[in-house]
């Protein structure tokens, strides 16, 4: 598609990915996945509390790259949950990017996701338009892949009051991502948990300026650039 190509896209609702109208053909896009359950196959609410957590940080996003031509939707789940050898998200994510690409060709995309988003997101980032990943609380079982992480950039934030999912787990993984060549890191939010409630503010200040860096936008936030290069080992934010 020609760059200023005027396009109108309204939702499909049988679409994995949920954008609103776009008023030309965009150079880059973000997609945000909202968090889950670990078994479900019912389809998740139109309004459910996972999907209205990640608002915050589309607002966040969407002000960020605000007049860089980026597009900014989410992924539509089929189910609640990851479902065991089902990985329904996963499914989900990677339809939505392959829309994505249909539409607007083979621009640069950043995945943001949180909890079980974030494990969809991970686990998506091998596709060919994905340039980097920013985890929140991200779902990171035992000997989950990495291997599809090499040349990307993670980015992955965390409370490290969390109860739901495990912060050592995140610090693990980042570690084997960076030994599988990613560029990946971790930061620990001080006295935040999974819901992301404690300081919001800096939850949705890194998410927003992770984006912006991770698309060439903008420099990454200090906190993030430091832990970049601490080899995926973890660097606290009070």
């Amino acid at each position: 598609m020609e760059r200023g190509t005027v396009v109108i896209w309204g939702d499909d609702p049988s679409s994995a990915l949920v954008t609103g109208p776009v008023a030309r053909a965009p150079r880059a896009a973000v997609l945000l996945l909202h968090g889950g359950r670990e078994n479900g196959v019912d389809a998740p609410p139109l309004w459910n509390l996972p999907g209205l957590r990640m608002r915050p940080f589309a607002r966040a996003v969407g002000r960020a790259v605000d007049g860089h031509d980026v597009v900014v939707g989410r992924v539509r789940y089929r189910c609640r949950g990851w479902n065991g050898a089902r990985e329904d998200p996963l499914h989900d994510a990677r339809a939505a990017l392959d829309a994505l690409e249909r539409r607007f060709g083979e621009i640069p995309t950043v995945l943001v996701g949180h909890s079980m988003g974030g494990r969809a997101a991970l686990r998506a980032a091998g596709h060919r338009l994905v340039r980097g990943v920013v985890g929140l609380a991200p779902w990171c079982p035992e000997g989950e892949p990495v291997e599809q992480l090499a040349g990307r950039r993670v980015v992955l934030l965390h409370g490290d009051m969390d109860r739901t999912t495990d912060p050592r787990a995140s610090a693990a993984y980042a570690a084997r991502a960076s030994k599988a060549g990613a560029q990946a890191c971790l930061v620990l939010v001080d006295g935040a948990g999974h819901a992301m409630l404690q300081r919001p503010r800096t939850w949705h200040a890194l998410t927003a300026g992770s984006v912006t860096g991770l698309l060439g936008l903008g420099p990454l936030p200090p906190v993030i650039a430091r832990s970049s290069g601490a080899g995926g080992g973890p660097v606290r934010v009070g």
